[in-house]
């Protein structure tokens, strides 16, 4: 009984102090289901109707997006890239926040890592095609809603004056948490 007593008090504790990662709480009251031959992606109610639907660009031929069921419990805004230890990246340098040639444009949402997120892009002509290597990408503006609709269904709201300042400081990271993690399902 001590013990629970004292697992309360220092979880009640431990909740406000900035930069915790929150525990699990419950389910999210959305889920995503990308498409991957229809090249979209939807949000559902938890009743099964269709909130928001997406056209998105999967990865090409031998950068396959992967199928099946993930969770996606952590996103940041104003994302950094870094190239990865891969042939195709082998002459590309790391891009800052805001930098017009990041490829992960203004939101990166973590459902593979450390290799495959849902992204936005500055290449929007890549959009309903095969072209990425892996990762799903989305308009900088569906990706951004897309954020937000996540972090409200995900346990993680800000009021309208935090996405406002976050917006605006394209060239300063947001990392957040979800504390309702929100599924998704890929599909072939």
């Amino acid at each position: 009984m001590r013990s629970l007593l004292f697992s309360l008090v220092l979880a009640l504790l431990w909740a406000p102090v900035a930069g915790a990662v929150p525990t699990v709480t419950a389910e999210s009251t959305i889920r995503l289901e990308a498409d991957l031959s229809d090249r979209t992606l939807r949000v559902l109610q938890s009743d099964g109707s269709l909130l928001k639907s997406y056209p998105i660009a999967v990865g090409k031929e031998g950068h396959s997006t992967p199928t099946g069921s993930f969770a996606i419990r952590r996103l940041i805004w104003n994302p950094r890239w870094v190239p990865p230890n891969s042939a195709w990246a082998r002459n590309e340098r790391p891009r800052e926040p805001g930098d017009p040639a990041n490829p992960m444009g203004r939101a990166k949402i973590f459902f593979r890592a450390p290799t495959y997120y849902i992204h936005g892009t500055n290449d929007e002509g890549s959009l309903g095609r095969a072209a990425s290597h892996g990762c799903i990408r989305m308009k900088n503006a569906d990706v951004m809603e897309l954020a937000r609709l996540l972090m409200e269904h995900g346990g993680a709201s800000q009021p309208e004056s935090w996405f406002q300042r976050v917006i605006s400081r394209i060239r300063s990271s947001e990392e957040v948490h979800l504390t309702r993690p929100v599924p998704l399902v890929i599909r072939e």
